[in-house]
């Protein structure tokens, strides 16, 4: 019966492997052959070197985007110059310094971030960080790129801040106690021996935080002011791809080029993910090699 048992519950966490992988293979399959319908109509060199975006323009419409590349990464990096140094300084203060029940209660309400549904956070930048925006820096609208990234900043946060804290807490005890034999007090030992013992962990809660920034959607549709030219930086309106995806597929025709163009967003969207999360896994993985 054990036996028993034992092959039955690895049969079916193979087969729940595989669904995985099969719902993800069916995923890229619809979107891919779906995308490649639009390149019947539209050249790969107009649709991904292209900054025009107008599908619906009377006569010639053209179907680039480039510049919903150039903002998604513009907002996602935005996004990441803060949320990393605030993320990662909070998991070390949580793990290393907050001590007792005032670390539960603080993570438990960091953990809470992740619960506040992402309309919510764009209502919160429409009428307090989008305003507060261009009253500081003087601009007539704060619906911008910044705008984006400080609200994508605050949603990558608890994800960041959790995984890391574990990966910082399981650091071995040993590797402190020899800091300290050598005569390191605690912020060198956790600035040169834990922090860095930690880094694959890091760098994977990094990764994770930008997997949760690029795919954002209602946030970036609602906040940064879906200008579809290309930006010129953090001050100027911007549309993503996820952005552009919620807006217009719900309306396209059936069918047409239009229709299939917004899957070939979805396909670029996919692989540029799924290429982020390959290279922080080999980048990781050599980590934890050299440790």
């Amino acid at each position: 019966m054990r036996h028993l048992i034992d092959l039955l519950a690895r049969r079916v966490f193979f087969l729940s492997a595989a669904l995985s992988v099969l719902i993800l293979l069916g995923i890229f399959g619809m979107l891919f052959f779906n995308g490649i319908r639009t390149f019947a109509e539209v050249s790969p060199g107009q649709f991904f070197f292209n900054s025009h975006w107008n599908p619906s323009a009377y006569g010639e419409p053209s179907y680039g985007i480039l510049a919903m590349i150039v903002s998604t990464f513009l907002v996602t990096l935005g996004a990441m110059c803060i949320a990393v140094p605030l993320g990662i300084g909070a998991a070390a203060y949580l793990s290393e310094v907050a001590s007792g029940n005032f670390r539960l209660y603080l993570k438990s309400a960091i953990e809470l971030l992740a619960a506040i549904p992402s309309v919510a956070v764009g209502f919160i930048g429409i009428v307090l960080t989008g305003p507060l925006l261009a009253r500081i820096f003087g601009l007539n609208n704060g619906l911008t790129a910044l705008n984006g990234a400080v609200l994508l900043a605050i949603m990558s946060l608890p994800t960041i801040i959790t995984i890391a804290e574990d990966a910082i807490r399981s650091v071995p005890d040993h590797f402190k106690e020899g800091s300290y034999a050598l005569g390191a007090n605690k912020w060198t030992t956790l600035l040169r021996v834990t922090l860095p013992a930690a880094t694959s962990g890091i760098i994977a809660a990094v990764i994770l935080g930008m997997g949760r920034a690029i795919g954002e959607t209602m946030t970036v549709l609602m906040a940064t002011g879906n200008a579809t030219a290309m930006p010129n930086g953090f001050f100027d309106p911007v549309r993503t791809m996820t952005a552009t995806i919620a807006i217009e597929l719900g309306e396209v025709p059936y069918n047409t080029t239009h229709y299939y163009s917004l899957f070939a967003v979805g396909a670029v969207l996919f692989i540029i993910s799924l290429g982020i999360n390959l290279l922080a896994e080999y980048i990781a993985a050599r980590y934890r090699y050299k440790s």
